[in-house]
């Protein structure tokens, strides 16, 4: 038999192998009667006897009713949008004096918060660094479940000490249970050494949600699929780390409107964008547009200062560095600036 580790809920598959003997871990049935008594009562979990033979439905009613779950997650998550715009304004402030932004999960968890991080570099030009996704049993984890890890508040401890965990980072601890030992140990160890941390769960009254500072729980109710949290509680967690990545970064001054300032044109296809960026925001012409491009090196944050504030580009990272990257800023005294160079 094959050995599984239910990536979502932490709860031991049929069959389970110890992580370190690589022995049957048969367990035993008051633990796993305990264990099963606590997964009842989370509504992530929940059995829907209404959908017990949606197997034989057509294909087409399957999707229009898994559609119709699908349409009921971001009314869930706006009935969290006071708690979590206080997580985003807190995460800003850590990040706007040096810290960090770490996501800390297991299974489909932690992948969301792998990709979420993995998309600030190329987005908002962030140094890999600043935002950093940790997935129970480490990077291989991402395609191929690692036996146990996802049960281990140690390995999540160990993980971020690996980081230098300092007060200035935020942590965010994301599991749909709200139980899984990794994430919890997470947001604990993230504690005790003054970062910041957020717990982001799909189930009311959870443990990570009470171990974080600020608890985000997300209650998106049972899946179509029994306890398959890859579904309406996996889309509720990608909201809500889409929000808390793309308005810190709004907050930090990475964009400018609605326009990515910051992207990173590493490909033909950004370089093309960047171009296109800085016509929105100047409507200069394509001349003005590569001429500010090759004097700031190709940033765009910098080409449009140098057009609407009429600076070069020297000057210009000068006065974004003054502003703390902030474009809006710099362009307040850009003009004053522009006499004096």
């Amino acid at each position: 038999m094959t050995s599984t580790t239910d990536a979502n809920t932490g709860a031991p598959g049929a069959g389970d192998t110890d992580a370190n003997t690589g022995t049957a871990d048969t367990g035993s049935a008051e633990t796993y009667g305990e264990l099963r008594a606590q997964l009842a009562t989370l509504t992530t979990e929940a059995f829907r006897p209404e959908l017990a033979e949606i197997d034989r439905l057509a294909t087409r009613e399957i999707a229009r009713i898994m559609n119709g779950e699908d349409v009921t997650v971001p009314a869930a998550v706006a009935e969290r949008l006071p708690q979590i715009a206080a997580a985003i304004d807190a995460t800003a402030a850590r990040m706007a004096r040096g810290g960090r932004l770490i996501y800390a999960g297991a299974g489909t968890a932690g992948r969301l918060g792998v990709l979420d991080a993995s998309e600030c570099p190329p987005t908002f030009n962030t140094d890999p660094s600043e935002v950093i996704g940790l997935i129970a049993g480490g990077p291989s984890a991402m395609v191929t479940a690692v036996e146990g890890a996802e049960d281990s508040k140690e390995l999540a401890a160990a993980d971020l000490d690996a980081l230098k965990l300092t007060a200035d980072d935020t942590v965010v601890g994301i599991s749909a249970s709200g139980r899984t030992p990794y994430a919890i140990g997470a947001v604990e160890h993230a504690r005790t050494r003054g970062a910041l941390t957020v717990g982001l769960s799909c189930n009311a009254g959870s443990a990570l949600g009470a171990a974080a500072e600020h608890g985000l729980e997300v209650v998106t109710g049972p899946e179509l699929l029994t306890g398959s949290t890859r579904l309406k509680a996996g889309t509720a967690q990608k909201l809500v780390l889409n929000m808390i990545s793309t308005i810190t970064m709004i907050r930090l001054g990475k964009t400018y409107g609605n326009l990515m300032v910051d992207v990173r044109a590493s490909n033909e296809k950004l370089r093309a964008r960047s171009r296109h960026i800085v016509s929105l925001a100047t409507g200069a012409s394509d001349a003005e547009i590569e001429a500010a491009l090759t004097a700031t090196d190709g940033e765009v944050k910098n080409a449009i200062l140098v057009i609407l504030g009429g600076v070069d580009g020297p000057t210009a990272a000068r006065l974004l560095a003054e502003s703390d990257g902030h474009l809006r800023a710099a362009l307040g005294v850009s003009g004053t600036a522009a006499r004096t160079t």
